[in-house]
């Protein structure tokens, strides 16, 4: 599947540290011109060298032979030709004579122009930096453009490079120490609108400094809500006392995105793919970012990009994007998750009263399972003693034997007080009081269970003086599959803030990390039994009937979509892209269009749902309580989303040859809009 990278708001950036020889300037453009075929070979549409690579940095005082100084602006000549062939923007390191003054400097050329020459505005007099002797600064220039070739070119690090073909690409540039400085020029740049930076560096290696420039990096990146790209010279700039490592970085918003290898005897080349559109989004729902004023005056620079077709992307893309691959972060993460709601329901249960305790309806499954270890060790955080945690397993006409024993030997060998209330009578009488024959089942049938359930869960707290704790998940509010008045009530909701793929993964690590014998043996079990409300009465051999994920398809999809969708506001267009790249061949195209359109038709249909949630525990930055993360009117309508996704559907069908269409039973599901469950 090769798509554009424009069109879906990826510029492909590569970052350079290239062989070298000090004072060689033709060995130099050479394997510059080497690495710019490299980079346009795959893809990129625009290659960052480091600082001076024309010359090598560490040239000293032939900065003053105006041989070298030609020589590097002959090179420039004779890069402009190369970009123009391959149809790409170079950045490149080049000493510049402007007025008397000698200036280190970054020229941009695209497409076969020398667009902008860009002057460093810090320079580094310390230790064994002494770039004064040679050099002007920004703060030292008078004139807003260079000669060059009989042209006036913008000279000044009051540019903005604007790629006008890719909207929301705006480039701005600094150098080296730069970065490093109290007050980065980046700063205003981004500020002023510059959504991509371009670093262009001669940072020598010594102990740490290796760990400290990757954090620059990164959090620079993060402040300014941009792409942050660090293009550092290699060890062939090594001369003399200094030694340099080629430590090139790339980071977006605060992550690394892509990183090169230390003291590599060749040229390095990375690239990353940046998220414009992720960027620009970012900042429209910053408001500090939007109170931002730049202190000075920006001038801008037209530039475009070459249209580049790839079938993939040179950035990490997870199919889980709520789960961590990474297995540090990932216990760090359920550490940290399991704290936000243990600390949020400890609190809620001390402003009640000291002799409050919760009830919590169990099912066997991985919601209530959840609940359930966030109830117990919310009583250990208080030392309030676990049978305060009153666990009601509600067996009824769906329930199976297998998921009935897994809730109720849980509760047992956790230390709750469990309590066994068959709804099948209740809800027999109940169906008769309403004129329902009580075999039919239907919509009536499903939903008079769940709230039978709710109805004994508040009752018996009342009774117990205790308050409901709520079990449903974040992707069940999304697609509000929850009965309206009965699994969607509770007296907080632990586990709002947490789609279905994290619950999994927060019970597995507890069955690994934190529990042993039965406990985890249990966990285990729970986590492989198929995801069910159980409201439908099992097949034979008690196997179970009514699997949420035939219904509606992979609770990794509808993550994914959610994920998306809520974090970064992205089209379907560009979420199906990012689900065909994340999931591969795993599902085809016209399933995964299924799948996002009963998304979006149930998450549209559903907001009345999410308009009066209960309080819960925000976990994540992807949130959907209407006092805080999500407003959004019950009554709009899906239609712009579902005609992309017909499109889109069309679009696939072709290129996969056949549409699957929904089964009889998933057609049934719709038509049961907006109330089902």
């Amino acid at each position: 599947m090769r798509f554009p990278l424009e069109r879906y708001g990826f510029l492909r950036l590569a970052v350079v540290s290239p062989e070298l020889r000090i004072a060689d300037v033709r060995f130099n453009v050479s394997r510059i011109v080497e690495a710019l075929q490299g980079a346009a070979a795959r893809g990129a549409h625009l290659v960052l060298f480091p600082e001076l690579c024309l010359t090598g940095y560490t040239c000293g005082d032939l900065f003053y032979e105006a041989a070298l100084r030609q020589a590097a602006w002959d090179g420039i000549a004779e890069l402009l030709p190369v970009t123009e062939r391959l149809q790409l923007i170079a950045v490149v390191g080049v000493p510049a004579e402007v007025e008397g003054r000698l200036y280190n400097c970054a020229a941009v050329i695209a497409h076969g122009r020398l667009c902008g020459v860009v002057p460093k505005t810090y320079l580094p007099n310390t230790a064994e930096f002494y770039e004064r002797r040679w050099f002007a600064s920004e703060h030292d220039r008078h004139s807003e453009v260079l000669l060059y070739g009989g042209e006036a070119v913008p000279f000044g690090a009051d540019l903005l490079f604007r790629i006008e073909n890719l909207p929301g690409a705006v480039l701005g540039v600094e150098i080296c120490e730069d970065l490093w400085a109290p007050q980065p020029p980046s700063s205003q740049l981004a500020v002023a609108g510059a959504t991509v930076i371009l670093n262009l560096s001669s940072s020598n290696e010594v102990l740490g400094k290796a760990a400290y420039r990757r954090l620059l990096v990164q959090s620079q990146s993060g402040r300014c809500i941009a792409a942050y790209a660090y293009a550092s010279a290699g060890v062939w700039e090594s001369t003399t006392d200094m030694v340099f490592s080629g430590h090139s970085l790339v980071a977006e918003n605060g992550q690394l995105v892509a990183e090169s290898s230390r003291f590599e005897l060749r040229t390095v080349m990375i690239l990353a793919d940046i998220d414009v559109e992720r960027l620009v989004h970012e900042r429209l729902q910053n408001s500090t970012f939007a109170a931002s004023s730049p202190q000075r005056r920006y001038r801008s620079v037209p530039l475009c990009v070459a249209e580049r077709w790839d079938e993939r992307l040179y950035r990490r893309l997870s199919a889980t994007p709520f789960v961590p691959e990474e297995p540090h972060e990932r216990a760090q993460r359920a550490e940290e998750i399991l704290a936000l709601q243990t600390r949020g329901l400890a609190r809620r249960l001390l402003s009640v009263g000291e002799h409050t305790g919760v009830v919590v309806g169990v099912s066997g499954g991985l919601d209530s399972t959840l609940a359930l270890l966030v109830s117990v060790a919310t009583m250990d955080l208080l030392g309030w003693g676990r049978q305060r945690v009153h666990a009601v397993s509600m067996p009824g006409p769906g329930s199976t034997q297998r998921t009935q024993q897994n809730a109720q030997r849980l509760a047992r060998a956790l230390g709750t007080t469990l309590h066994i209330i068959p709804i099948t009578a209740a809800l027999q009488q109940h169906l008769h009081d309403i004129g329902h024959p009580g075999t039919e089942v239907d919509l009536t049938y499903e939903n008079a269970q769940a709230r039978e359930r709710t109805q004994i869960l508040f009752d018996l707290a009342n009774r117990l003086g205790a308050i409901v704790v709520g079990t449903g998940n974040l992707s069940e509010l999304a697609l509000g599959w929850c009965t309206y008045g009965g699994d969607h009530l509770s007296a907080y909701a632990v586990n709002a803030g947490i789609p279905k793929t994290l619950v999994r993964f927060l019970i597995e690590w507890c069955a690994e990390h934190l529990f042993t014998g039965d406990v985890a043996a249990l966990l285990h079990d729970i986590c492989a039994t198929p995801v069910s409300p159980e409201l439908v009465p099992p097949e034979p051999g008690d196997r179970i009937r009514q699997m949420t994920e035939q219904i509606l398809g992979p609770y990794e999809v509808h993550d994914f979509v959610l994920f998306h969708m809520l974090r970064y506001h992205f089209a379907p267009r560009k979420i199906f892209l990012l689900a065909r790249l994340a999931f591969g061949e795993r599902y085809r195209g016209e399933q995964l269009v299924a799948w996002m359109r009963t998304f979006y038709e149930r998450f549209f249909a559903n907001q009345f749902k999410r308009s009066c949630l209960p309080d819960g525990p925000k976990v994540g930055t992807v949130a959907l309580s209407p006092r805080g993360d999500w407003r959004m009117p019950s009554d709009a309508t899906v239609a712009l989303w579902r005609e992309e996704l017909e499109g889109l559907l069309s679009e696939t069908s072709l290129t996969e040859g056949s549409t699957e269409q929904p089964s009889d039973q998933e057609a049934a599901e719709e038509e049961e809009e907006p109330q089902r469950r």
